[in-house]
């Protein structure tokens, strides 16, 4: 059966050792995805942050993503493979374009998120607009950053798949290969590994999405809750009035 080929090929302790090694390959998987996400969100963090605190231009930056996001990955690849040839070059600038659009929308959608009330309150404090930017809406909009983040990351760890198609290493090198050989369970033991690794992606960014939020800012189903687990963990003993 294919499938336990597959996992028998991701488990056997010949592929975990010499030039073509599963832990090389995953590593080089790991760095592509997040240095891409990192010159992206270099990128659209800004500009995110200037388009939602300004509230200019975000009719132009939406349409900008929508194209961005209709590009065919594989064609925006082979373009810059062209341009620039064989190397972590072209499908790291093809996984930038991916992954701006996502980022783009957190970073916005984050300081857009923040209740007007809240930043009228900040501005009579004396605050000025550089500081209510950075101690008010940048903290509160944190998590639907990092949610942006988490987006683009879970997109781009499955499409970097495609950089050995240009011959930039990672997990995708074993499709190619078993496509060439017609090894499929090698193909699909691959396709295990991505999907194993987009999940532990997801598992993390999730927590430091909840992490992200701002305990005063927690809506009151959410604190009721954790109003009940403190209960449950601290009983008040019968007779305290308190």
């Amino acid at each position: 059966m294919i499938i336990a080929q597959a996992f028998g090929w991701v488990f056997d302790p010949a592929n975990y050792t010499g030039f073509n090694a599963i832990p090389g390959r995953l590593w080089e998987h790991v760095w592509i995805t997040l240095l891409a996400v990192a010159i992206a969100s270099v990128i659209a963090v800004p500009i995110g942050y200037a388009i939602g605190h300004t509230g200019r231009a975000r009719g132009l930056s939406i349409a900008l993503s929508g194209g961005i996001r209709a590009l065919p990955t594989l064609g925006v690849l082979s373009l810059f493979g062209l341009l620039l040839g064989i190397g972590l070059e072209a499908p790291l600038l093809a996984l930038v374009v991916l992954a701006i659009p996502s980022v783009l929308a957190g970073a916005y959608a984050g300081i857009e998120s923040v209740d007007p009330v809240t930043i009228d309150a900040a501005k009579a404090q004396g605050m000025t607009g550089w500081q209510v930017l950075w101690k008010v809406e940048v903290p509160l909009g944190l998590p639907l950053l990092i949610g942006g983040v988490r987006s683009a990351v879970l997109q781009v760890v499955a499409t970097a798949t495609l950089a050995a198609y240009v011959g930039a290493g990672g997990l995708g090198g074993y499709f190619f290969l078993g496509l060439k050989t017609q090894d499929y369970a090698e193909m699909l033991g691959a396709s295990v590994l991505v999907i194993a690794l987009a999940i532990a992606f997801e598992i993390v960014f999730a927590a430091l999405q909840r992490a992200s939020v701002p305990k005063g800012t927690l809506d009151p189903s959410a604190r009721q809750r954790q109003g009940s687990r403190e209960r449950a963990r601290n009983p008040i003993p019968e007779g305290n009035p308190s």
